[in-house]
């Protein structure tokens, strides 16, 4: 996709610069994330209603904020709840169905809700007295709530390529505000080394996981960007923002998020590759090289910093050098003690929010589910089965009569992977599921889709 001249390059300069800058402020006075957050919003919402949605600054706006989630965490919450980024992607989508409603075809995600039912029924039943079951259902249900929502707008919604490229540098430039903040937090990340575990130092004080997880987002971004678009000076400023993003997610400590980003690239490239020209083929495998050879000096660089730490952590080694027994990390014993709790109850579940609960009873331990595969059956029990198997298989059904988006596997795959390490803690996966439905067209198909529905109404 060739970049649209001078002006493109300036307004991603200028976007670049802004939220930089941003970055640095917050740093220096953290209110002024909430307040950034806010005008954002209410920038987003005027957009909206003054071009009824046209543009689909719908997508524009939920990818903004759900790009901005991780680094409102990191301030210690701009919102007036910890589930806030996901409400506020739910509200705008809901906005872009009353303006433009959604497909009839879209009938499995409707289901889905459904089929949540019937484990908040349970929850309100089966949940212990001192237990906020408000609280429960939000904090486990926002996130599949807000993936079903999205997938209701985005199913076949038809977007012209440029169009969904700034979908992507909405979800973006949030992350490269993220990355910023890390830098200033953390100059020196030698400093906070204290083994091979996730460091919360190295990521802003706030959750690895989480901060890895969308910091390996941005880093496939970057990379499907260096790919796809034909822009010698945007693509030499994304490959910088790779190698520094990256190395951020990599001394993390928390594997899952760049796993997950490498998986994805490496998918992407594989269902791109058969999707282009010859000619563009040729020009594509130097790409890849040269990409790698960043990343890797990345890697040696990461490296150097962690004096061999970040290596050991890959190995699965301690400080020592010893292997762990578990190369989960805990999580296996997680996903254990919600698979009993399916075993216990197949058909309704435990409920959603009990799963805690039935953990504390069998080990003493209330600890939180890191897997919302395991979750979803644990909680929800055949109602949850089937729930999941409409979310795995819906997007691969499309693609069968939709080749259109070149993202749909590799987004597909980060919901999933992403769930199983994560769980859906933030907006990201449920968003960037929602976005494998969206139907890439032609400017000018786009076009007369948009005069017909004009004529029609």
């Amino acid at each position: 996709m060739k970049a649209r001249g001078k002006s493109f390059r300036v307004k991603y300069l200028q976007l670049l610069l802004f939220h930089i800058v941003m970055a640095l402020v917050i740093y220096q006075f953290n209110p002024a994330g909430k307040i950034f957050l806010f005008a954002i919003i209410g920038y987003f919402l005027i957009k909206i209603f003054s071009s009824g949605n046209r543009n689909d600054e719908i997508l524009i706006a939920a990818a903004y904020i759900t790009g901005f989630e991780v680094f409102s965490r990191m301030l210690g919450g701009v919102g007036f709840s910890y589930e806030f980024a996901k409400y506020v992607v739910i509200g705008f989508m809901l906005l872009g169905m009353f303006f433009k409603g959604f497909n009839r075809k879209s009938w499995p995600y409707v289901i889905f809700l459904l089929l949540l039912i019937p484990g908040v029924l349970f929850s309100a039943i089966n949940l212990d007295y001192d237990s906020s079951v408000g609280n429960a259902i939000g904090f486990n249900l926002s996130g599949p709530v807000c993936l079903a929502i999205t997938a209701l707008y985005c199913y076949n919604r038809k977007m012209v390529k440029e169009r969904f490229q700034e979908v992507l540098l909405a979800l973006l430039l949030p992350i490269i505000a993220t990355t910023t903040y890390l830098y200033v937090y953390t100059p020196n990340v030698r400093d906070v080394l204290t083994g091979t575990q996730s460091n919360f130092e190295a990521s802003g004080g706030f959750g690895p996981n989480q901060v890895a997880t969308i910091l390996g987002l941005g880093v496939f971004i970057l990379f499907s960007r260096l790919l796809i678009i034909k822009d010698r000076l945007v693509n030499i400023i994304d490959v910088v923002l790779l190698a520094l993003i990256c190395y951020r997610g990599i001394v993390t400590f928390s594997r899952g998020g760049m796993i997950t980003a490498a998986v994805c690239a490496v998918l992407f490239v594989f269902f791109y590759y058969f999707r282009i020209s010859s000619k563009e083929k040729g020009s594509l495998i130097p790409k890849i090289v040269f990409i790698v050879i960043v990343i890797g000096v990345t890697w040696l660089r990461s490296s150097f910093v962690t004096e061999g730490l970040i290596d050991k952590r890959y190995a699965n080694q301690d400080a020592a050098g010893r292997v762990k027994e578990d190369i989960t990390t805990g999580r296996k014993d997680l996903i254990n003690e919600e698979l009993q709790a399916f075993y216990d109850y197949p058909i309704t579940g435990v409920g959603v929010g009990k799963t805690k609960e039935f953990r504390e009873q069998i080990t003493g331990y209330a600890t939180a589910t890191h897997n919302e595969v395991s979750r979803m059956l644990s909680e929800h029990g055949i109602f949850g089965l089937t729930a999941l198997a409409i979310l795995l298989f819906t997007p691969l059904i499309f693609r069968l009569s939709n080749k259109s988006n070149p993202y749909l596997i590799s987004f597909l795959l980060f919901w999933l992977l992403t769930i199983n390490h994560s769980s859906m803690r933030i907006s990201a996966p449920a968003f960037v599921y929602g976005l494998t439905l969206i139907s890439i067209v032609s400017f000018e198909k786009k076009d007369r889709i948009y005069r017909k529905s004009v004529i029609t109404e």
